[in-house]
């Protein structure tokens, strides 16, 4: 269950000749791949392109009409694998990853296939995750493409330009025989727009006519002396190819006057916040007609050495801006002109930040750095007056806290941890490593359990060193995506390979629920094209796990607390793992949430649990927020002037999943909490016995104001 359905939106993937499609850039991407012919896609969810595979997921049917073949692949290793059908048959295929950490994963199969060379159109279209918005360490996917020698495509972030690029991509890849990467940064995903549509197109050739006829081609497999032939094949006939194609179809783009002492080169995805930048300085208008020259790279690898020497031509100083770093683009430009003897003077990380996020704020700095040096008389006189007071922009980071990511309220993951730190209470504190997931917001507090995390599923793996024998067992974290992903070979092999004393504990919420809530082969919902409902703990015991204890609700914290320490402490050498089970709450909600208001407005009968806490009974010591940290669990000051400490409080946000309780039972804090059923729509016994209720509870209420002293008549 993905956490948006494109249902809908999917209609608008039949528009034909004559027809206007306005939407999202993840939509118009998909619109772009059927409208270019498309065999075959596949592909691993990641932001910012999860919602590209929830919509091919989504238009399933739509791709079976036009004979397109789709795949959610294992991994992103898998996707980039899936290409092959695109080395010996004339057939385009695309696969979608999350930015650099997919392409660290598909590295392998993307440089055999890199090296081998396509006969089909080979498209590659990373999600660029890269700067503030960023949830993965900071790496840009550019240096891949020169590794492997694929071609790079960064379209500005206009709807147009990135189906444009699609077109484009495909037709590179065919003209130089070389995969091709589609980079779409964060916002060129998300960002609308329009453009005119054409037919869908049904693949020339289908992978299933290709079946009918199988092709192979010894010179293709990458072994040698084929492989040496392939780099030759790289640098003598590809490359200039491509570079070719690029020139001859104007893939780059120039815009501005044709004279000019200075330029700016920059990125195609960078394009709209350097028109942004010049326009705050009046040498631009909103539709990006500027006073200064642009070459705006939509192709960043290869650069075309003629194209870039021909905007250079008769100009005393160049920019070029270039998010991100090392400085690839900036280096092999300023090696161009180094090479042919040019005064032209480069700048680029000398007036712009050498890493982070090329902000609005970012980009005007840079860009009136460079003009005040070159060309100071196109600037404004308030830019150029030294003494001109600026705007204060106020500091709210003494204000304002920082709000790292946490988990959801009701998170079932969260009483995991709740009795991993009760149990670090009594047997003192363990080397526990993390993994990618939701399960690594446990590194903060108030859990702050998991000093590391090396990769998607390699949770155990980077814990092997610690597998020493040791005073006490190391414990590693493992999520059920990450497990399916990469984490039963590589994390849970390799402890049975090496006999390994350790424990692992599986958090499995039911879905890939860090990516967007979709399914993966051990969740527990029924899905037509999909094999779902294939329990974790059947694959542990078939690769050799013979410790497993199972989990079905992970809100139990007592019962958690109990396998955990026996995991721990057990006499059993080998292997220990634990999978903790219960539905991702996020997931829970989207699919209960609206049926219980049709329920509720069709007059049923509907409960849904609230808690709460008893301010009287409460001591203020806070250890249930330590121990649970629940968004939803927070502090109330009362007007009692005996109690100075704030007492622990649930606002309207809980959704009645009962952690916050269970961990105070088991950590035997003080029983103050308490649950409380709402009713909607009650039956006629439950009104006439809540008013007997209340009537009962209000005569004893006054019974007991009747005896209270009165402070003012004694006065």
């Amino acid at each position: 269950m993905a956490e948006r359905s494109f249902k809908a939106e999917v209609e608008h993937l039949r528009k034909g000749d004559g027809d206007v499609f306005t939407g999202e850039g993840i939509l118009a991407l998909t619109k772009a791949l059927l409208e270019n012919g498309v065999g075959y896609v596949g592909g691993y969810q990641g932001a910012p392109i999860s919602h590209l595979m929830d919509v091919l997921a989504d238009a399933e049917d739509l791709m079976a009409e036009l004979d397109v073949r789709f795949e959610a692949n294992a991994s992103e290793a898998a996707a980039a694998a899936m290409l092959a059908a695109s080395v010996h048959y004339p057939i385009r295929g695309a696969v979608t990853f999350k930015g650099s950490v997919g392409v660290n994963v598909a590295s392998d199969a993307l440089a055999n296939l890199a090296s081998s060379g396509v006969n089909g159109g080979a498209l590659v279209i990373v999600g660029e995750d890269y700067g503030e918005g960023s949830s993965i360490m900071q790496e840009r996917s550019h240096a891949f493409a020169m590794k492997s020698q694929f071609w790079l495509l960064d379209p500005r972030p206009n709807l147009p330009s990135i189906v444009k690029a699609v077109g484009d991509g495909f037709e590179l890849s065919e003209a130089s025989n070389t995969p091709v990467m589609l980079m779409v940064r964060i916002r060129s995903c998300h960002v609308t727009g329009s453009f005119p549509t054409r037919d869908n197109k049904r693949p020339t050739l289908s992978v299933r006519q290709a079946l009918s006829n199988p092709q192979k081609d010894f010179s293709r497999v990458v072994l040698p002396p084929m492989s040496y032939m392939h780099e030759q094949d790289k640098v003598k006939k590809r490359w200039p190819a491509a570079e070719k194609y690029i020139m001859e179809h104007g893939l780059n783009e120039r815009f501005g006057p044709e004279q000019s002492r200075i330029g700016i080169v920059c990125q195609g995805g960078m394009y709209n916040g350097v028109v942004r930048a010049l326009q705050r300085l009046g040498l631009a208008d909103i539709y990006g007609q500027t006073d200064i020259p642009i070459y705006c790279l939509n192709v960043t690898y290869p650069l075309v050495r003629d194209e870039f020497m021909s905007f250079a031509e008769g100009k005393e100083a160049v920019l070029v801006i270039e998010e991100g770093q090392p400085e690839f683009i900036e280096q092999q430009l300023g090696s161009m002109l180094y090479r042919a003897g040019s005064s032209v003077k480069l700048h680029g990380k000398d007036m712009l930040p050498l890493a982070g996020e090329y902000t609005g704020q970012v980009m005007l700095d840079g860009v009136t750095a460079f003009l005040k040096e070159h060309a100071a008389d196109m600037l404004p006189g308030a830019v150029l007056a030294p003494n001109e007071p600026k705007p204060e922009i106020p500091d709210l980071s003494s204000t304002v806290p920082i709000r790292p990511p946490g988990f959801c309220t009701g998170c079932p993951e969260r009483p995991i941890f709740a009795a991993m730190k009760l149990v670090q209470q009594e047997l003192g504190q363990h080397q526990i490593s993390g993994d990618i997931g939701c399960h690594l917001f446990a590194s903060l507090p108030p859990f702050e359990i998991g000093g590391q995390t090396m990769g998607y599923g390699l949770g155990p793996a980077s814990n092997a060193a610690f597998d020493g024998g040791g005073e006490k067992r190391a414990i590693s974290i493992l999520g059920d995506g990450g497990f399916w992903h990469n984490g039963l070979s590589s994390s849970i092999g390799n402890m049975v390979f090496n006999k390994s004393d350790s424990v692992a504990i599986i958090v499995d919420n039911y879905y890939s629920a860090a990516t967007g809530g979709q399914d993966i082969m051990s969740s527990r919902a029924k899905n037509d094209t999909k094999a779902t409902n294939n329990p974790i703990s059947k694959a542990l015991k078939g690769v050799g796990v013979e410790w497993v204890r199972q989990i079905d609700r992970t809100y139990d914290v007592p019962k958690m607390r109990e396998v955990i320490h026996e995991a721990l402490t057990t006499d059993y050498k080998g292997p220990k793992v634990i999978v903790a089970s219960s539905e991702c709450m996020l997931n829970r909600q989207r699919r209960e949430k609206p049926l219980k208001k049709k329920a509720i407005s069709e007059g049923r009968r509907v409960e849904a649990p609230r808690f709460g806490v008893d301010e009287d009974v409460c001591t203020g010591d806070h250890a249930c927020i330590r121990l649970s940290g629940c968004p939803s669990l927070s502090l109330k000051t009362l007007d009692d002037p005996l109690r100075d400490d704030p007492v622990a409080s649930i606002d309207q946000t809980c959704v009645g999943c009962g952690n916050c309780g269970e961990v105070a039972d088991a950590a035997v804090l003080c029983p103050s909490f308490y649950r409380a059923d709402v009713v909607h729509n009650p039956t006629g016994f439950e009104k006439w016995w809540a008013d007997k209720r209340k009537a009962v509870i209000g005569w004893l209420q006054a019974r007991r104001d009747a005896k209270r002293l009165d402070v003012t008549e004694v006065a």
